[in-house]
């Protein structure tokens, strides 16, 4: 068995000493044992683990708990429990693909709205059921309506309805929120939208550092998204050779 020092490590990976000692730390690698001078002893499981851990966070997607998702199965890795962290890599890409097909609908929705098209309202839902519906925590449908991003009608009784128009703008800014738009640029563009149906989009939403429209940004995030579900069988990849040489 091949045996390495942090620094050998570090230099193999492309990566500072100090990072290696970091995954031990954050527990994203296996403990390595020490010698009786005190120096760690990595093997090729640690050159494994670091690479899962690499392809993992090289791509930073932060909505609806894929973060998340991502450093459990790292530490799982890091417990060499394989097949568990090969489930949580499976329920991972099932995530990303959905996210997927909600940026993807996202810009249908737009460009709807820029060509005019008029949509009749056939849902009438509460919170906690549009909440269930798209995903999306009572708590941040409550913090969009308070900042202004949108203005929910209410029944008699006071409970807030969500008609299909509602649920059409709360998937643009579901969208626009996980391609890091700030609350203040997706209020301005669905007040201008909802006052002038023709105004440009790309103005509106002008922020520090990103001048492109809704579309441009669902792309982006497309292209992320893409690129961790590479990501991501490159790691299932690397977690099945690790199962067959270390269970």
């Amino acid at each position: 068995m091949k045996k390495y020092r942090t620094s050998e490590v570090a230099q193999m990976m492309g990566i500072h000493p100090n990072t290696v000692r970091f995954y031990e730390k954050w527990g994203l690698i296996t403990k390595p044992v020490r010698e009786e001078n005190g120096y760690r002893v990595f093997t090729d499981l640690h050159l494994y683990q670091i690479q899962v851990a690499r392809l993992g966070f090289e791509i930073e997607i932060l909505q609806n708990g894929l973060r998340k998702q991502i450093v459990d199965m790292i530490k799982t890795c890091a417990k060499c429990d394989f097949d568990g962290a090969i489930r949580q890599t499976e329920e991972y890409l099932i995530q990303l693909k959905k996210e997927r097909a909600s940026a993807e609908e996202a810009i249908e929705i737009v460009q709807d709205m820029l060509h005019g098209e008029v949509h009749e309202n056939h849902l009438f839902l509460k919170r906690r059921e549009v909440s269930r519906y798209l995903d999306i925590s009572v708590d941040a449908l409550r913090n969009w309506e308070m900042n202004g991003l949108m203005t929910i009608k209410r029944r008699q009784n006071g409970y807030r309805i969500y008609t299909d128009e509602d649920i059409r703008q709360l998937k643009i800014i579901r969208v626009l929120r996980c391609a890091n738009y700030s609350l203040e640029a997706i209020r301005r563009m669905m007040q201008k939208l909802s006052e002038n149906p023709e105004a440009d989009i790309r103005e509106i939403l002008d922020t520090p550092g990103q001048n492109d429209d809704i579309i441009s940004a669902c792309d982006r995030l497309l292209l992320s998204l893409s690129k961790a579900e590479m990501n991501a069988g490159k790691i299932m990849a690397l977690l099945k050779e690790m199962k067959k040489l270390y269970s």
